[in-house]
């Protein structure tokens, strides 16, 4: 009996760790156990592993006198899932000596099935930029996760079927073709992923709404710079609508961004394909603190960290949980989320736009023309506390959306820009953008922003602030919006027209 050491590799949310199989076989009375801080899942794979390497034709664990002893390493990680089958049957299989193998630089995954086939696995695309990352040669994965590995170039990755596939390769029985990597397979996936007949017939378009033009241009602004938005006005003017629209304007992702969201939504088993387009995710106001923030027992990302490089649209804002509103103030400045746990800490991305919509009191109507409200005072009050400061500090655009005429709503002339040509403004936009600062007007930092308005019109919005008594962050939020306006208007620097634009779409005083 020898000892073995078989590497694989335990995927978290962006990344993997890397996960040594150790092997250590002796004789007498039959034992067989795993050590490292393993779940009842990888408990488990001790009988998943014995039936597949029986059911494969080799000598089982279970049939020999052996005292086999798994550790998994590091001991301090906590290891889940069945990703280490394969890996635990080869250690024990190279450590018996049935097998001969060099395992140095190579990475094995794969749950395996009590027949031996080696079955489908989640977070596939964390492992494989580790790998790649970490300067490993070869990886094998289960065939079943080929279309998502078809996505990283410069690594041998060999797909097996089952236990007795990848043994006869390691043996140099038989010959496993490597994925042919080159870029080509993924340009495939994009193509397909935006043809227009994949694409959902119940999309919204924005030339099909009408009315709002005020609320369609702050949502242009929005997308070109990545501002965040709050869309407040009486029921049914189309708040949720125009929001639900927003989405089909924004450009596709690039390759960096598409892999981090592939990766994140994988590893939540919400997605099967390729995620090309930012995320649009749409959590209900019932949704608990660690649905919307994350965390749980088992701590898991929650919808901010899925709407990462993509947008958070919260309907009926006050209606959430105060805990859940207060507790977007930090990852929407930082970026991220920290989630401590006993003795478990992690840290999340959670770069999104927030796009939220709310009435103007609770029943809808305050200020209303058509209809009276019925609010009481007080329940005004505790409506408008929802909305702290610091939230209502960090939305950049504020716009009223008001009840569209019947007359306007019949009307069959389409005049309004499409959701195509907006998208191919909002591209060309953030092209200019990313060209002249290497990031979007939103992430300006405060010297980047003063730097792009002359002297005279920055002496004078200093005036109009103080005028305002603006807070530091309203100050430089205006001049981030009207930077973007600027963009629109193909100005090279910021003029007072579009600071007092930007000033406009400050005004919260949505009572």
């Amino acid at each position: 009996m020898i000892f073995s050491n078989i590497t694989s590799a335990q995927p978290n949310l962006l990344g993997a760790n890397k996960i040594n199989i150790e092997t250590d076989i002796t004789r007498g009375l039959h034992s067989f156990s795993i050590v490292g801080l393993p779940d009842k899942s990888v408990e488990e794979s001790r009988d998943r592993v014995s039936s597949a390497i029986r059911n494969s034709g080799f000598d089982s664990p279970k049939q020999q006198n052996y005292k086999i002893t798994i550790s998994l390493s590091p001991a301090n990680l906590k290891k889940s899932g069945s990703i280490f089958d394969l890996a635990i049957a080869l250690g024990y299989l190279k450590s018996s000596e049935q097998i001969k193998f060099n395992p140095k630089g190579k990475i094995f995954v794969g749950e395996l099935s009590l027949d031996g086939k080696v079955k489908k696995i989640n977070g596939i695309l964390q492992i494989l930029i580790f790998a790649k990352k970490n300067n490993f040669k070869e990886i094998y994965i289960p065939e079943e996760n080929i279309k998502e590995a078809k996505l990283v170039f410069g690594i041998k990755i060999y797909p097996v079927k089952n236990l007795g596939h990848i043994v006869g390769f390691l043996t140099k029985k038989i010959n496993i073709n490597p994925l042919n990597n080159n870029g080509d397979d993924f340009k495939k996936q994009i193509l397909e992923a935006i043809n227009p007949t994949n694409e959902s017939q119940n999309k919204i378009d924005f030339s099909q709404i009408k009315g709002n033009e005020n609320a369609k241009r702050v949502l242009l602004i929005s997308a070109c710079g990545g501002h965040n938005v709050c869309l407040y006005g009486p029921p049914g003017t189309g708040k949720t609508l125009l929001s639900k629209a927003f989405h089909t304007i924004l450009p596709t992702l690039d390759y960096e961004k598409i892999i981090e969201s592939t990766s994140i939504h994988s590893m939540r088993e919400l997605e099967n394909n390729l995620i090309i387009n930012p995320p649009f995710r749409s959590p209900h106001h019932t949704a608990s603190y660690s649905a919307i923030i994350g965390g749980g027992r088992d701590i898991k990302p929650g919808e901010i960290t899925l709407a990462h490089n993509g947008i958070l649209f919260m309907d009926e804002f006050p209606e959430f949980d105060r805990k859940v509103i207060n507790s977007l103030r930090q990852p929407m400045e930082d970026k991220k989320i920290k989630i401590a746990r006993s003795n478990e800490k992690v840290e999340y991305p959670c770069d999104f736009q927030l796009l939220i919509t709310m009435n103007p009191c609770p029943c809808g109507f305050k200020n209303s023309p058509h209809k009276e409200c019925k609010c009481s005072t007080r329940e005004l009050g505790n409506y408008r506390k929802k909305l702290s400061g610091p939230i209502e500090d960090r939305i950049d655009m504020f716009c009223q959306v008001s009840k569209v005429s019947y007359k306007k709503l019949l009307e069959k002339k389409v005049d309004d820009k499409n959701s195509d040509q907006l998208k191919r403004i909002v591209k060309k936009i953030r092209e200019t953008q990313l060209t002249r600062q290497n990031k979007l007007n939103n992430e300006l930092n405060n010297q980047d922003i003063k730097a792009m308005i002359t002297k005279n019109d920055l002496r004078e919005f200093n005036e109009i602030s103080e005028k305002l008594n603006l807070s530091a962050r309203a100050y430089f939020k205006i001049l981030k919006v009207a930077r973007t306006i600027s963009d629109l208007e193909n100005c090279h620097k910021i003029k007072i027209p579009h600071i007092l634009e930007a000033l406009q779409y400050k005004n919260s005083i949505y009572y």
